[in-house]
């Protein structure tokens, strides 16, 4: 089973890249290059429909049905502003020491950075925590089996339902900061950060990078 992980991982990524692609949600996509400012959203209260989303992902299957998942939803702008600080300030040490040349190198492209804005002006911020393990009814521990995958299928439900709904976002991994964020939102020990999603509805002027995509015969073969 842990062979699938790269695969699941992969399922995720190229989700998100088809929920950019095509979600219409009213917003006009623009080709050219991509840009490194803030995502723009409406500033609009999204007034519960993500509780309904978190629902949905909690449908997902898991191993020996363990459910190892803890979806946090962040609207306080304070608290928002507070993970923009812990993020950009471990995402400066990543990109100019930890990352290292090649991988800043590939990332370009996309005029990335450590300036995260889009954690401070996305309505709302949802964090998705695996519980690597559980606690038993006597307080012993109890085993999450495939905890990392089973939380990666409930990412993906998760990407769907809120395309489904008009709403976007872009799958973040904040590297380095989930010891820091957990302490934050007063999480357990036992959960550990997997994905961070800004999400909301889309301006009129938003844009997204114009990517390829491999072709269906690159990506699946039928035996």
């Amino acid at each position: 089973m842990f062979l699938l992980t790269p695969f699941l991982v992969a399922v995720v990524c190229i989700l998100m890249l088809w929920i950019f692609k095509n979600a219409d949600g009213g917003t006009e996509r623009r080709n050219g290059e991509p840009r490194a400012e803030a995502r723009p959203w409406v500033d609009e209260d999204l007034m519960g429909s993500t509780d309904v989303h978190q629902e949905e992902a909690g449908t997902a299957p898991s191993g020996a049905h363990t459910e190892p998942w803890t979806f946090v939803v962040v609207k306080d702008p304070d608290v928002k502003h507070k993970i923009r600080e812990i993020i950009e300030e471990e995402e400066e040490i990543n990109y100019l020491k930890r990352m290292g040349p090649r991988w800043v190198t590939d990332l370009k492209k996309f005029r990335t950075n450590w300036i995260k804005e889009y954690l401070d002006t996305a309505p709302v911020l949802i964090l998705i925590f695996k519980q690597v393990h559980g606690f038993a009814a006597n307080g012993k521990k109890k085993i999450h089996y495939y905890n990392e995958i089973s939380v990666s299928i409930a990412c993906g439900i998760l990407l769907a339902a809120l395309q489904n709904a008009g709403l976007v976002t872009v799958t973040t991994t904040p590297l380095n900061c989930g010891p820091r964020l957990r302490v934050l939102l007063n999480r357990p020990t036992n959960e550990k950060l997997l994905m961070l999603l800004p999400v909301g509805y889309p301006s009129e002027d938003a844009t997204v990078p114009n990517l390829t995509r491999k072709t269906l015969d690159q990506i699946m073969v039928t035996v």
